[in-house]
């Protein structure tokens, strides 16, 4: 039988155990000019979940990883990161471009006095045509998969329930709603509600808008949150699947708004009838075919009995 002992400094020699001592834990490395991918976790101070962030940004000053000052490359909101966790460098900006961006941040904030949102709308323009830039020259990888699918479910935001933060508001009728998140990383959309304890029509319409997905509900003993509600999705493998992953979020969220809200889903509805669905990817890559995907409806099965939430 084989035992597995953790590593410790007295199993090696004397003189050895400097060079296999623990972690530091920090970085030396100076970040100023870096693209990198951050998550709400790592913003101080933070609101987090803005409409228009996309969790990729470029680094204005980052002398210290645990205090770098950055801007999101979709919004152009200025950003104050702790990269010492977890630290994903996707691509580095030239000075020039960095002195850009600085100068236009610097122009908006003056003229407007805001410190994000309407007044920067230019900086906001030129940092997305840089992350789209850095996305087509690193192509689809794990690392690019959550940006992608963040500014996919930004657009059904944007289509279905327009407002400051990256979600979709659904009221369930009675008090109750219901809030639809997507975790990029977890590659999952999650539910959050009001609710104290689980609701069957609301169940109900989960399966029958995710028809062949996995649905459970998280329940924290304790909490004084309300129920949350996972829908679990595979892994996409390629930039197909994931427009298909993103298609079929769309669908799911149009389903289960016109279920509970058939009156603000009608026009809805006829505006994305008269102009169309916006579809953002399609000009982060506008002209790869290999990258063009087949799509086809997804069937919006009625609520089968052999469908469960775990």
């Amino acid at each position: 039988m084989t035992v597995l002992l953790p590593l410790s400094a007295a199993s090696f020699p004397q003189g050895v155990p400097e060079a296999l001592a623990d972690v530091a834990g920090s970085c030396d490395l100076p970040l100023t000019r870096a693209v990198v991918a951050y998550r709400p976790v790592h913003e101080i101070g933070g609101v987090g979940d803005r409409l228009e962030d996309i969790g990729m940004a470029l680094v204005l000053e980052g002398a210290f990883a645990s205090a770098a000052g950055a801007v999101d490359l979709g919004s152009g909101c200025p950003k104050e990161l702790d990269l010492t966790s977890e630290l994903v460098i996707l691509d580095w900006a030239s000075e020039t471009t960095l002195n850009h961006l600085r100068a236009l941040l610097r122009r908006e904030g003056d003229s407007t006095g805001a410190g994000c949102g309407e007044g920067r709308r230019e900086a906001a323009a030129y940092g997305f045509r840089l992350a789209s830039g850095v996305l087509r020259r690193l192509g689809y990888t794990p690392l690019t998969r959550p940006i992608l699918l963040r500014v996919g479910f930004r657009d059904i935001c944007r289509d279905l329930d327009l407002h400051e933060r990256t979600a979709v508001r659904i009221l369930l009728g009675e008090g109750g709603m219901a809030r639809a998140i997507l975790d990029a990383h977890a590659n999952a959309l999650l539910v959050a509600t009001n609710l104290r304890a689980p609701d069957r029509r609301l169940e109900e319409g989960l399966l029958g808008a995710f028809p062949g997905r996995e649905v459970r509900i998280r329940i924290a003993p304790g909490s004084r949150e309300g129920l949350v509600y996972e829908v679990r999705f595979p892994l996409s493998l390629d930039f197909p699947e994931l427009r298909n992953l993103v298609r079929e979020v769309r669908e799911g969220l149009a389903y289960l708004l016109a279920r509970f809200e058939p009156k603000r889903f009608l026009p809805v509805k006829e505006l994305l009838s008269a102009f169309g669905a916006r579809d953002t990817l399609a000009r982060v890559f506008p002209e790869n075919p290999s990258l063009e995907t087949a799509t086809r409806p997804l069937p919006r099965a009625a609520f089968s009995p052999l469908g469960s939430v775990h």
